[in-house]
């Protein structure tokens, strides 16, 4: 019985403890003079439309300018990529070529690769 009520008592005052803080820190937020408007409500919805200034829109005509910049930048890119794709797989059919005529010719014994992987041409 003794563990219960010290057990409904801890559990009591950290209850308390908590209620405490949160009321602190309620108060503390509505008493505040440099409090924020709400971003989605009405007011403060018309006043940032409002507020907005040729600055702001001169800056985001210079942000919408660098993105098209970086677009273009992109597409080059792009481009620079396949054709360096194109040319790998040239450069790739050109060396199963070649390896396919060695293999060709080391197995009609005209040439000998030794394991250093100079190529000994046979004279007969």
């Amino acid at each position: 019985m003794r563990k219960q009520v010290v057990g409904f008592l801890a559990a009591f005052i950290i209850t308390a403890m908590v209620a405490l803080s949160m009321l602190v820190v309620g108060v503390n937020a509505a008493s505040n003079p440099n409090g924020v408007a709400a971003s989605n409500s009405p007011a403060a919805a018309s006043a940032s439309v409002s507020t907005t200034s040729n600055s702001s829109q001169a800056q985001i005509a210079q942000l919408q300018a660098q993105i098209a910049q970086y677009q273009a930048r992109e597409q080059q890119y792009q481009a620079a990529l396949n054709s360096d794709n194109q040319q790998l797989s040239q450069a790739s059919q050109e060396m199963a070529m070649v390896q396919r005529l060695l293999t060709y010719l080391q197995q009609r014994g005209l040439i000998q690769i030794d394991s250093q992987g100079q190529i000994m041409v046979r004279g007969e």
